[in-house]
């Protein structure tokens, strides 16, 4: 269930000013790029809108079953305007460059039909293909770029497969209801390679079978896959996207995929899919990169088209055939394999031409400055309209660094239409502040103030740390905080003053951010266990090991071992927004805090939330206000030994009393350990 509230001027899209009143002396700009937008629209509207063939290039391009006078076959069809030949090969015609040659239309559309009559027995599911190109850049063999399956035989090239199994899957679960405004949205975020043991790349089926029932079991209600589209290199993390409607091959087939989300739905899970529509490889042989021989077919030609600091290629919004092969992209995986919605990566560096590198983003100017790229701006405002029009269910995510106005709010008001942003300014925070500060040296305060700090009427997806905080190089949480010893002193028989401390921030820090920090909430795998090793894929530098692109399960499945404290207690943590449904709770209510001991005591989601962040100080006979006149019951304390702590908290009811303090008329005592936490809900919940 979608419900959009929308207020003031929707013509002209500045009803952003309405929530913002900030926003007013950019006026003129709000209005520029919502014009920009709907110029776009208006040329979209002359091709059946949004549903029509702007999103629908998947199935005119690239293979797809039809009819030629009177004759059943395969069409196949190239954009690629600058060539000079076209021919399609592949083993059905012993790759001869001559066999098959394509012809073109006046939109430099590429065409070619093969009729069963003749190709039945040839052209077959799982045919090996490429398209022979013939430009300035002379005959190259290049991958089609509809293409929905990639092969990599060996240490070749990656070949196109044309992929049309006899039986379709099989469907046999719906998406699991879930309502963007009553409940709050909890991410496991995961990469199938590396999501076992062993020293390898992980299976589709493997994920399927060995951790979709760990993801359930901690209480997440969505997995969010990454690396999903294929990409040549495996160290790229998958954001080295070539071939954007391929499912990556190294993990499995492409039913094997919509098994994994099939299950996953019966499971009660939504599934998120990373989504690369920011930049693009540069490789020649594999993916888009000058296909028609020019540098501006799809991309930006010289240096706009190209992403230094990723080393990739930047692509041209502006283009009615970019447009559709992106938003064409986006309904193929919401159609064909029942994706719930994306994270849309690299965000930031769609919006501003400098790509927000180096940029410190201070000030409202900085948004609508000539830097911003309007073409963006309104391809991404185009699909999340696609988004919502295929599926109005469907969830958008947006990875931006620069908190610019408007970007999770609906496009009918000039926003950009995501859903939710990533909150990204909160693991770098945490990051800075344990490089920077010993925990008694904390200011409660700030920490809050950075929590609640987020765009008021845009929903905000917090995290303590992702897939970013843990490649190698930088550290994990658990490692900021327990370094070495994580390897040598994580046994239940051993005691060690760092780990106890490491183990105590890890819930003190994840819980704050969990209850304080936005409207839903993202872990990268591994880390709710505090996993000890970084990412790392194989590559030259490492003599191409899978030491660190692996998940060492049997660490918190090891009974002598802390790990599973933090797996209990992040279950615990999952389970109490699944029964309180405290994210989606906008009303957070501070109701005490005190700097000296390192206290803080807040309410949201019918909840009451005490902190005790001091290193040493317990306190006794803690008079905490209460937002009711109600006894109050524990439904979780860090310091529960399940979790690792010390078991020094007995009391489970705590009655109101008639004492006022902190402005509430009402309080209740409690007993909280130093480096501690209780959570307590009223008897009226």
């Amino acid at each position: 269930m979608r419900k959009r509230h929308l207020t003031g001027n929707m013509a002209d899209g500045t009803a952003l000013i309405n929530t913002d009143p900030l926003l007013k002396p950019y006026t003129a700009q709000l209005r520029e790029r919502f014009a920009h937008h709907q110029r776009f629209k208006a040329e979209i509207e002359k091709t059946g809108g949004i549903l029509g063939k702007i999103s629908q290039g998947h199935q005119y391009f690239g293979f797809n079953r039809g009819e030629h006078e009177g004759e059943i076959g395969v069409w196949y069809r190239e954009w690629a305007p600058g060539a000079e030949r076209l021919a399609l090969i592949g083993d059905f015609n012993g790759w001869s460059r001559e066999a098959n040659p394509m012809s073109a239309d006046d939109w430099g559309v590429w065409h070619i039909f093969l009729p069963d009559s003749e190709y039945a027995d040839r052209f077959t599911h799982g045919s090996p293909v490429k398209v022979h190109v013939v430009s300035e850049l002379g005959g190259l063999d290049r991958i089609p770029a509809y293409i929905q399956r990639v092969v990599q035989e060996g240490d070749a090239d990656f070949i196109g497969q044309y992929w049309a199994p006899q039986y379709l899957y099989q469907w046999q679960h719906r998406a699991p209801d879930f309502d963007i405004n009553t409940e709050g949205l909890r991410i496991y975020e995961a990469h199938v390679g590396m999501a076992q043991e062993a020293e390898r790349v992980g299976t589709f089926a493997e994920f399927t079978e060995n951790i979709l029932p760990r993801i359930v079991d901690l209480g997440y209600n969505a997995v969010q896959l990454m690396a999903v589209m294929e990409h040549p290199y495996y160290a790229s993390f998958g954001y080295h996207v070539s071939n954007f409607f391929a499912v990556s091959s190294r993990f499995g087939t492409p039913e094997e995929l919509k098994a994994l989300i099939d299950t996953a739905h019966g499971m009660g899970l939504l599934v998120i899919m990373d989504l690369v529509h920011s930049h693009a490889v540069k490789n020649l042989n594999e993916g888009l990169s000058r296909f028609d021989g020019t540098e501006h077919q799809y991309f930006h030609a010289g240096a706009k088209g190209e992403h230094v600091a990723w080393d990739s290629l930047c692509f041209d919004y502006s283009k009615y055939e970019v447009q559709r092969f992106l938003l064409s992209n986006i309904r193929y995986w919401l159609e064909t394999y029942r994706f719930d919605g994306f994270r849309f990566d690299g965000v930031t560096s769609m919006l501003y031409s400098d790509h927000g590198l180096e940029r410190e983003f201070t000030g409202y100017a900085d948004y609508f400055d000539t830097d911003v790229e309007l073409d963006a701006i309104a391809y991404l405002m185009l699909a999340n309209e696609v988004v919502h029009a295929v599926n109005p269910a469907a969830i958008s995510i947006a990875e931006d660094m620069s908190g610019m106005p408007g970007l999770a709010r609906p496009t009918e008001e000039g926003g950009l239409g995501f859903d939710y942003r990533l909150a990204m300014g909160i693991p770098d925070y945490w990051i800075r502040l344990l490089k920077e500060k010993q925990d008694q040296a904390w200011h409660i305060g700030e920490i809050y103030g950075m929590l609640r700090d987020r765009r008021a009427g845009e929903k905000h997806i917090a995290y303590v740390e992702s897939h970013d905080q843990s490649i190698v190089g930088d550290k994990t949480l658990a490692m900021q905080l327990m370094d070495a010893e994580l390897y040598t002193h994580m046994s239940i028989s051993t005691t060690s003053h760092l780990i106890s401390r490491g183990i105590a921030l890890h819930k003190l820090i994840r819980l704050l951010t969990f209850s304080l920090g936005g409207d839903g909430y993202l872990n990268f795998m591994g880390n709710e266990f505090g996993h000890p090793e970084w990412i790392d894929f194989p590559r030259a530098g490492n003599n191409n090991s899978y030491w660190y692109a692996r998940r060492q399960w049997s660490l918190v499945e090891d009974a002598t071992l802390r790990y599973k404290h933090l797996n209990a207690f992040d279950r615990a943590m999952q389970h109490l927004d699944a029964t309180y449904r405290l994210l989606a709770d906008e009303n957070i209510q501070l109701l005490f805090i005190h700097e000296a001991a390192k206290q803080i005591v807040y309410a949201r989601g019918g909840l009451v939330f005490a902190f005790n962040f001091h290193p040493t100080e317990s306190v006794t006979d803690w008079r905490i206000p209460v937002p009711e006149r109600a006894d109050y019951r524990l439904v979780l304390n860090t310091d529960d030994p399940v979790y690792g702590g010390y078991g020094a908290v007995t009391g489970v009811h705590y009655p109101w009393q008639d004492v006022g303090v902190e402005g509430q008329a009402q309080s209740i005592q409690l007993y909280v350990p130093a480096r501690s936490a209780l959570v307590l809900v009223s008897g009226h919940k």
